[in-house]
């Protein structure tokens, strides 16, 4: 058995045919199991589609379930009260075409950016709650797991929360849902880093303290939160104090950290620059992270970790991993010219999963036999896990 070999072979054949069910393929050809966790929930490898214009319809998600990705979060709705208010309208704008285009990092690299001037859902809720259903269905059934996402009220200095926002939008979204729990990611826009509305310290902690509390407060089912945080305009130990902050108010799950943004230009941005800010606070995180004293002492809650940012290889999937990351949130990746990925047929989404899990340089699979050849990947029970790699799985 030579699994490198194999692994050449299997790059080259998948090229042109992605099977949907790669994860049984790997854990039969290599004993790698690529399963995963978000939000709670299983799932057969760790590569999930993020909020934005490529989960706004069924039909996308539909091409998801097909291609084998792992989760979808839905495009970001607006909430509203029952006279349909929204004290975020801003934020329910129409988008522009995207524009994928390369941008050169800080430090010299060159990587890949998606730019757009829209941000979230511009439709009526009705047409989302139906989205969501279908999501709901997709579920299910097991071919995808899809998590609708929204963006509440956050208000400005001592301005009170509009619960009633938080209560018409989270019902609506937990009736259309189904059965319990409801799954839900808050998004915090990385619009809001050049907004007046996140100029103070003071101000996003207190969102962190309380939109948690107020959503489960608002919603007839049980809830599982994702909490996706973004790059404030401030330093690194206060993206860890956000973290900190969310994980007390009780966060189901991080998702860390939404794009940086460009004042200059207005838009939010990725590449090298997020991907480099993103771990070196992951790693402060973990540093910093309180410690229990004593043999009898708990541990204080550190509620899972979903990475996003500047993921374009398998690699860097274990980049994220290794700093606590159980899954992994896409978007760029999945937009490049066609002629950026190796595969010659097949979807955008199934080219990008054939990159990032079979490329024998820089792909999952190879990462992970890097990783137990280096001696920081143990095999259990025969198979190598994902999931131990997660500093904390030992």
């Amino acid at each position: 058995m030579n699994p490198r070999a194999d692994l050449e072979r299997d790059f080259d054949r998948f090229k042109r045919d992605l099977p949907r069910d790669f994860p049984a393929h790997v854990r039969a050809a290599y004993r790698v199991n690529l399963g995963a966790r978000f939000l709670g929930e299983s799932i057969p490898h760790p590569i999930g589609k993020g909020s934005g214009q490529l989960s706004l319809n069924q039909g996308q998600l539909e091409q998801d379930a097909h291609a084998g990705l792992a989760f979808a979060v839905l495009k970001t709705v607006i909430a509203e009260d029952e006279r349909g208010e929204r004290s975020m309208a801003a934020w329910a704008v129409h988008e522009t075409r995207m524009t994928v285009e390369r941008r050169r990092a800080e430090a010299g690299r060159e990587g890949w950016t998606v730019t757009w001037k829209g941000r979230g859902w511009d439709r009526d809720l009705a047409d989302y709650l139906a989205l969501v259903r279908a999501g709901a269905d997709l579920t299910r059934a097991g071919r995808l797991l899809v998590v609708p996402s929204v963006k509440y009220h956050l208000p400005a200095g001592d301005e009170p929360f509009r619960e009633a926002e938080y209560r018409h939008t989270t019902r609506a979204l937990a009736d259309a849902w189904g059965d319990p729990p409801l799954l839900l990611e808050k998004d915090f826009s990385p619009t809001l880093a050049g907004d007046a509305l996140a100029g103070e310290r003071g101000a996003i902690l207190r969102w962190l303290r309380e939109v948690p509390r107020l959503v489960r407060a608002a919603s007839p089912l049980p809830v599982r939160l994702a909490v996706k945080l973004m790059n404030a305009r401030f330093d690194d130990a206060f993206q860890v104090e956000m973290m900190r902050e969310a994980a007390a108010a009780g966060a189901d799950t991080l998702v860390c950290f939404n794009r940086l943004f460009d004042a200059a230009r207005s838009v939010a941005f990725g590449g090298w620059d997020l991907s480099d800010r993103n771990l070196r606070v992951l790693d402060l995180y973990g540093h910093t992270a309180p410690r229990p004293y004593g043999p009898t002492a708990v541990r204080p809650y550190a509620p899972p970790l979903t990475g996003t940012g500047n993921i374009g290889s398998g690699k860097m999937i274990l980049d994220y991993a290794r700093r606590g990351c159980e899954s992994v949130e896409l978007h760029t990746f999945f937009q490049l010219p066609l002629g950026v990925y190796p595969a010659t047929n097949g979807s955008r989404i199934q080219r990008a999963l054939h990159a990032l899990v079979f490329d024998p340089g820089e792909g999952l699979v190879a990462g992970l036999l890097d990783l137990e050849a280096l001696r920081a990947g143990e095999r259990r029970d025969g198979e190598l896990h994902l999931l131990d790699v997660l500093p904390h799985a030992h």
